[in-house]
């Protein structure tokens, strides 16, 4: 299986034609093939990532219906944790149950860590080198283009109508120009919904709403009327053995942590520190990096500000959720604060890395396996998407700022007091047409970005 568009079913030329019949259903290992391989292809943080699982499972595979997708991802969105990554193990575990939904979030990850390990460490002894230099040049204003591209693609899908286009607009505002915190901005956006729902039910209707329409993609395995799969139906003895695991498993590792190294280790500091940020990471990595960044440079000294800096723009260019910068966190303060002696740097980083990751992602797999079969007997009850569907609007907002922020620092590197980096802002048009026009696949799309930034270097 291979995930480029050319080897994509076609699709009906004519929406009004769709494909009649629904795909042959999907084994464990094809879906187990596929959460791999996205694991190695998911670059432009969440918004790219989320594209990227909407054209490949709702467009050319039909696993799942557009409106389910959307009801899925509005549920994720509202949680604290990496909503690209909740989704992949939602729609896992919507799958092939349990099993499923620890594969498709286990993949999305993984592959992130031993490459974000391997990356910490040239970035610790070669970082200085003109060649990864070069790379990270041309990267940057690719990852600008995939962000810009993604959160056009997230709003045509989701603002089906001027008042979810209010929303977003005013998202925007709050959040660009009053600073507001995103939590604020998600509970606002869901009393809008939820009293908008009673009062212009048609506005908050997924799928609905005036305007443009949707192509059909043609019947899914997982379509609107598909009935809720039996393991996926709410009960309360299944609820708590998910709590009751995911706590059980939280406090033999942390416990572990305190038997070995005592309160004041390292890594029980980090499992600490990283448990209190999964809980504070409503709006993805850039709404909880303020938080990581005083606690590891400021309070514990993990790491330098400029090394932050630089572990955020691998984070950038690497597969995976950008909250993953705290592997990269863990990775830098394992080394300098030498967990296990300076005879084992490596080692020592390469444990205190893998020690944050499951901290941070504990929860996630908590949120989506315990509460998932409460989301799936709502899909169909107005009362309960429409805040959903209000807070998905004023996310594209907030992904719209992010858009900027990437924007700003690639193009103004030293601030709007400084130069103008015309090279990046040609890279960045050069990416965007490549994306908007030609439809180039984002891995080909980062490859010669990369390529372009290395021969610049050469040039100079």
């Amino acid at each position: 299986m291979r995930l480029d568009p050319a080897d994509a079913e076609p699709m009906p030329t004519n929406p009004a034609e769709p494909l009649r019949t629904p795909p042959a259903p999907v084994s464990f290992w094809e879906a187990f093939t596929f959460w791999l391989k996205l694991g190695f292809i998911s670059f432009g943080g969440p918004a790219g990532q989320i594209a990227i699982m909407h054209t490949e499972l709702v467009e050319r595979r039909r696993w799942i219906s557009e409106k389910r997708f959307l009801h899925a991802l509005n549920y994720c969105m509202v949680l604290p944790g990496p909503e690209a990554q909740q989704l992949a193990t939602y729609i896992g575990w919507l799958m092939h149950r349990t099993w499923g939904g620890l594969v498709a979030g286990g993949l999305f990850v993984l592959p992130s860590l031993f490459i974000l390990i391997a990356l910490s460490w040239i970035y610790l002894v070669y970082g200085q080198l003109p060649v990864v230099a070069g790379i990270f040049y041309g990267l940057k204003p690719a990852v600008t283009a995939l962000v810009l591209h993604a959160a056009h693609r997230i709003g045509t899908r989701a603002l089906k109508n001027g008042w979810l286009w209010g929303i977003a607009a005013a998202s925007f505002v709050a959040i660009f120009a009053l600073d507001l915190p995103f939590p604020l901005i998600v509970l606002l956006a869901a009393l809008i919904g939820h009293f908008g729902g009673r009062w212009a039910p048609q506005v908050f209707v997924v799928g609905g709403g005036h305007g443009t329409a949707q192509p059909s993609y043609g019947p899914a395995l997982i379509d609107d009327a598909t009935p809720t799969p039996a393991h996926a139906r709410f009960s309360r003895g299944h609820f708590s053995r998910i709590l009751a695991v995911g706590l059980g498993l939280w406090l033999a590792a942390f416990g572990g942590l305190i038997a070995i190294y005592g309160l004041d280790g390292t890594l029980t500091q980090m499992g600490w520190f990283f448990t209190k940020a999964a809980l504070l990471t409503f709006g993805g990595a850039y709404a909880v990096l303020p938080y990581v960044y005083q606690g590891a440079v400021e309070q514990f000294q993990w790491l330098t500000a400029t090394q932050m800096i630089d572990g955020l723009a691998l984070g950038e260019t690497t597969p995976g959720p950008l909250i993953m910068v705290v592997a990269f966190v863990g990775f830098v303060g394992g080394w300098v604060k030498q967990v296990f002696g300076p005879e084992a740097l490596f080692l020592g980083a390469a444990v205190a890395a893998t020690v944050v990751t499951f901290f941070t992602f504990l929860p996630s797999f908590v949120f989506i396996l315990a509460g998932g079969p409460l989301v799936e007997a709502t899909h169909g009850n107005l009362k309960f998407t429409a805040p959903l569907t209000a807070i998905t609007a004023a996310v594209v907002g907030v992904i719209l700022n992010l858009a900027l922020f990437f924007a700003f620092h690639v193009l103004w590197p030293q601030g709007f007091a400084g130069r103008f980096d015309v090279v990046s802002a040609l890279i960045t048009v050069g990416a965007l047409i490549a994306l908007f026009r030609f439809k180039l696949g984002v891995m080909r799309l980062l490859l010669i970005c990369a390529a372009v930034g290395l021969g610049l270097t050469w040039l100079r």
